[in-house]
């Protein structure tokens, strides 16, 4: 199977639900022997001329169009810049999704970007203010820039208590926060504002649910993930805190989505202009409490979250407790975050990407089927 990865995870979502397909892959060294079927080439992550290579292969294949997804830490080379080598050489119509669109880019960043968005006949972004900072710091052209939301499951709108005993969690309180762990997302300050949330309600427990991001794992091992258990451990919350260390599969990532009263974003990178999590938890009816980064402050906006500043562990308890305390302010908010993603759910978004990808594609080369000719009658 492909590495667990958030990229990969959008990727196979989208292409199931828009359209028929090829996969490439981005192989890093320490990845999967094989792959699905659909894996019709693997580019090794840092050899530059794979790049070159398969997109020559695309340009000889049958296929319409490419979509390719861009995060810089998914491609080799200085800040990912091999994917150039990929554009330069692709003789087919390119459609970009940017999941990372930094705010104050450094030099190299900008020009990977420009260059992408110049090699592609639309530039696809997840949030209207990521689609502003192209233009405004990308000079981008708005004319070639689309706003395609994260997609999210199709799941329904459940009461929290009917699917805690599943998992062993009915008469808890359950905060959730999900995805690769890896620093950066402020779970420090979340495990630090567990003592206030439990002395307000003793039945609270934040689960953290995921497996470490393989390339952290590479680098550290489990050094980051201990490090939160011996915070845990010096607070003495080990009774309401639990880590879920495993890639989940997505009908036991859902149930544990479901069975969540409120979901922590509290991430410390304020430059996020994407979270497939804070979408996710937002499609599943969830109030959320998040850090103010761009796409929660976006998506969250109008009653639909709650936010508060990145770090701080005493605003985040406050926010907590609060919605711990009102049963019907938290309904009511996962009800507005519900509503506001009903045309995100993953038929939509791959529909979205279907009209994009039909104005854009070249005619089809395919040679025409054969007419098959009737005798005459009598013969």
């Amino acid at each position: 199977m492909p590495h667990p990865c958030g990229i990969a995870t959008f990727t196979y979502d989208l292409a199931t639900a828009a359209f028929p397909r090829q996969i490439v892959a981005v192989h890093p060294p320490d990845g999967p022997a094989t792959y699905p079927a659909e894996v019709r080439h693997r580019i090794r992550r840092d050899v530059l001329e794979d790049y070159t290579l398969v997109a020559t292969a695309l340009n000889e294949s049958v296929v319409d169009v490419v979509s390719l997804q861009h995060d810089p830490a998914i491609f080799g080379g200085e800040n990912g810049d091999h994917v150039l080598a990929f554009t330069d050489a692709l003789r087919l119509p390119l459609v970009t999704t940017l999941h990372v669109v930094p705010r104050s880019p450094t030099a190299a960043q900008r020009r990977i970007i420009v260059e992408l968005a110049r090699a592609s006949a639309t530039t696809v972004v997840l949030s209207s203010g990521a689609s502003a900072l192209l233009t405004r710091t990308y000079g981008v052209n708005p004319e070639h820039v689309e706003v395609v939301a994260h997609g999210v499951p199709h799941l329904p709108l459940v009461d929290p208590d009917t699917i805690k005993p599943r998992l062993e969690l009915q008469g808890r309180q359950v905060l959730l926060s999900f995805g690769l762990l890896a620093p950066g997302k402020g779970y420090e300050a979340a495990i630090a504002a567990m003592p206030a949330i439990v002395a307000a309600d003793p039945t609270a427990l934040y689960v953290i649910l995921g497996a470490t991001a393989p390339d952290r794992v590479a680098a550290d091992g489990e050094v980051y993930r201990e490090a939160l258990a011996a915070q845990v451990e010096a607070l003495g919350m080990g009774a309401h805190i639990r880590f879920v260390d495993r890639f989940m599969g997505r009908v036991e990532l859902a149930t544990w989505v479901e069975a969540a009263d409120i979901f922590l974003a509290p991430y410390l990178d304020l430059d996020r202009v994407t979270s497939g999590t804070l979408s996710y938890a937002m499609g599943a009816g969830k109030a959320v409490v998040a850090s103010p980064f761009p796409y929660a402050k976006e998506r969250l906006a109008r009653g639909r979250g709650v936010l508060v500043a990145p770090g701080s562990a005493d605003l985040l308890a406050e926010a907590v407790v609060r919605l711990l305390g009102d049963r019907k302010a938290r309904d009511a908010m996962g009800a507005k975050a519900y509503e506001a993603t009903r045309d995100q759910v993953w038929s939509a978004t791959g529909a979205a990407y279907g009209r994009i990808f039909s104005k854009v594609a070249r005619p089809s080369q395919r040679p025409p089927a054969p007419v098959r000719r009737l005798a005459p009658a009598g013969r």
